[in-house]
């Protein structure tokens, strides 16, 4: 796509749709609203959320079957063929699919490319909705195929310039690294800690596996071989990339931290990590269900 330099990032999300946003109100025959049938929409491939918890969709599914969906998603025209492509409220769409719904209400809107992406990564970020490893790219995407200062994406998103560039710097890191980020196996405190260390990766895997915290992962980058962390009695373990990936593929399919430690021969366990009792309640009912 050829760059195009935009003047409207800083105007937030009402001023490049004019008469509405994201956050307009529920439908009705006066909010410009309509119903859609779902199939005849799509989601955008250049969408910044990659990941959709299981578990928030399938609330949000429930909650939907018993309200309907009370705001709008936005849509444009499909770029090529019929129908519509979503610009915002990808996990709505999801979520009444899930419900069994046949229609769903939209507002549609005739954006461009480069308006399309900017809601998306605007609304995604303004709603914490993007773990650190896609708002991170998010940005750079904003930077790499608009030009887009800094400080423009910074006003836009209402965050420090501080925090997009601390956000950019991540991408630095190996991938391996930023597998652990974004399954929520490592913080932005721990990534901070060993941004600089030339063996990011083997200690990432080290934290990860050993369930470190800021302080111990600090501590470890004192270690001359990163393999020995203080505090702890066992030996950090190093994981291949096959396990890695299924630690990353469960967690995204739960929306939870997932680990995974084989023990000696074919024997091993499964650690899966919660942030609140309705996770854990998500999570019994599973296996109740199993």
């Amino acid at each position: 796509m050829t760059k195009e330099r935009s003047r409207g990032l800083g105007r937030g999300l009402s001023a490049l749709l004019n008469d509405g946003d994201v956050n307009d109100p529920p439908v009705s025959s006066e909010g410009g609203a309509q119903m859609i049938p779902i199939e005849d929409i799509s989601a955008n491939p250049d969408q910044p959320r990659i990941v959709f918890s299981d578990v928030d969709l399938k609330s949000l599914a429930e909650s939907i079957e018993e309200k309907g969906v009370i705001q709008p998603i936005l849509v444009r025209p499909a770029p090529a063929g019929r129908g519509y492509q979503i610009v915002a409220g990808e996990r709505r769409w999801r979520a009444a699919q899930l419900a069994q719904l046949h229609e769903i209400p939209v507002l549609v809107r005739d954006l461009t490319d480069r308006e399309t992406l900017e809601i998306a990564i605007v609304e995604n970020v303004q709603r914490s909705d993007l773990n650190p490893v896609e708002e991170a790219r998010a940005f750079k995407q904003l930077v790499d195929r608009f030009e887009h200062t800094q400080d423009e994406i910074a006003r836009a998103v209402g965050k420090s310039r501080s925090h997009v560039a601390n956000m950019m710097r991540l991408l630095n890191l190996p991938e391996s690294v930023l597998d652990h980020l974004a399954a929520g196996r490592l913080s932005m405190g721990h990534a901070r800690a060993i941004a600089t260390a030339p063996n990011a990766a083997v200690l990432a895997d080290n934290i990860a596996s050993q369930g470190l915290s800021v302080r111990q992962a600090e501590n470890l980058m004192k270690s001359p071989s990163g393999k020995k962390a203080p505090e702890t009695k066992s030996a950090p373990v190093h994981k291949d990339a096959d396990t890695r990936s299924l630690e990353l593929d469960l967690s995204q399919r739960l929306g939870l931290s997932v680990e995974i430690d084989h023990g000696k021969g074919e024997a091993g366990s499964v650690k899966i990590g919660y942030s609140k009792l309705e996770q854990l309640d998500d999570i019994c009912r599973r296996l109740s269900a199993g």
